[in-house]
């Protein structure tokens, strides 16, 4: 007892100190980044965007074990919901809106961001209602085939009513502003000109943090301990008890909700949405970070997202550069290596690590 009593504190007291060295390194780390140009820091910042829609995804794939191949539309729906509330196409389009606006839309973020999160979350149930019964193959291909409606919605929506302006998409997204200041312009702060791309990061940064605090509290709880038996045994979960139809029901809602934050965030910061950035391949990418970094496991979540965006973008700028200096041309484009790299990865991953680079121990 005396052991276990020095252990626990011992523990507590390294991972505080682990959490405190993390959380300065990624503060000082888009100064260092900075030092070879904002494009890094962009990097930096779009792989937080993925990392919270990695972990969305996770509380589908990872706790409740429903494979989703179109978690992509919950992040354009998040996308639009920003780029319609906070630019000008609808008070452009409808005389209404210009009535009742008339100094035009530009919504705040404590508004804009619960709205997409919420209509996220009802387009998560409006996908896992009608497919509770499906499950594996079945359930892969309906989830897909509903990416893929949202995303031709999106492109289709231009005719008879103008409502998300069809290919040309939306533009002129307002930034967001947090206290009177705004994130597209640089802020002199104790004598350091922070750039608008590194306070974007910042921002995605909590937001990140707090998705994933959100995420390793459900993992613990009641309701993530039934997304578990769900994943491992379905009949029995139901023979215990589980509403399996509500608990399904919340893990879509749950995800999807995250997916749509991902979505207003890459919107603001994009100022500019079309449907083009919500293709099936973007869904293919957010699993893959799942699978490869260890579905279920947070750490390996994270992991995976980072390998899988921030790598192959650092490629676009190093590729180049180290093919000429070795061999005197570029024999791959910096595209064509990445799907290279991602292949390898995949099938090395399937071959000596099935459980992911990281993986905790299966919940019993």
């Amino acid at each position: 007892m005396h052991w276990g009593n020095v252990s626990i504190p011992l523990t507590r007291r390294n991972a505080i100190w682990a959490a405190i060295g993390i959380g300065v390194a990624l503060l000082i780390l888009p100064f260092v980044a900075g030092l070879a140009g904002n494009a890094w820091i962009r990097i930096l910042a779009f792989a937080m965007l993925y990392i919270m829609l990695a972990l969305g995804l996770n509380i589908v794939v990872g706790y409740a074990g429903l494979l989703d191949l179109g978690y992509i539309a919950f992040y354009a729906v998040g996308a639009y919901m920003y780029g319609l509330l906070a630019s000008p196409h609808l008070f452009e389009q409808f005389e209404w809106v210009r009535q009742t606006f008339p100094n035009g839309l530009h919504n705040s973020i404590w508004l804009v961001v619960p709205l997409s999160a919420s209509l996220a979350a009802f387009f998560g149930v409006l996908l896992g209602a009608p497919t509770l019964k499906l499950r594996g193959d079945y359930l892969a291909i309906v989830t897909l085939g509903f990416g893929e409606i949202i995303r031709i919605f999106l492109n289709n929506l231009n005719a008879p009513i103008n409502l998300t302006n069809g290919p040309q998409g939306l533009s002129n997204i307002d930034p967001i502003e947090i206290a009177g200041v705004s994130l597209s312009k640089p802020l002199q702060l104790l004598g350091l000109t922070i750039p608008s791309v590194q306070l974007y990061y910042y921002l995605f940064l909590v937001l990140t943090v707090i998705v994933i605090l959100i995420t390793v509290r459900l993992q613990d709880s009641r309701v993530g301990r039934a997304w578990i038996a769900i994943r491992e045994d379905e009949i029995a979960a139901k023979a215990m008890g589980i509403n399996t139809r509500n608990v399904k029901l919340l893990a879509f809602a749950m995800g999807a909700s995250f997916g749509g934050v991902s979505g207003a965030m890459f919107s603001a910061f994009q100022g500019f949405v079309s449907p083009e950035s919500f293709i099936l391949m973007e869904s293919i990418v957010i699993v893959a970070m799942v699978v490869l970094g260890g579905m279920g496991y947070v750490p390996g979540v994270i992991l995976g997202a980072v390998l899988l965006y921030a790598i192959p973008e650092a490629l676009r700028y190093v590729a180049r550069p180290i093919q000429e200096a070795i061999f005197g041309t570029e024999l791959l484009a910096p595209e064509a290596l990445r799907m290279l790299l991602f292949g390898l990865a995949m099938v090395l991953i399937m071959l000596y690590r099935p459980t992911g680079l990281l993986s905790a121990k299966r919940t019993q």
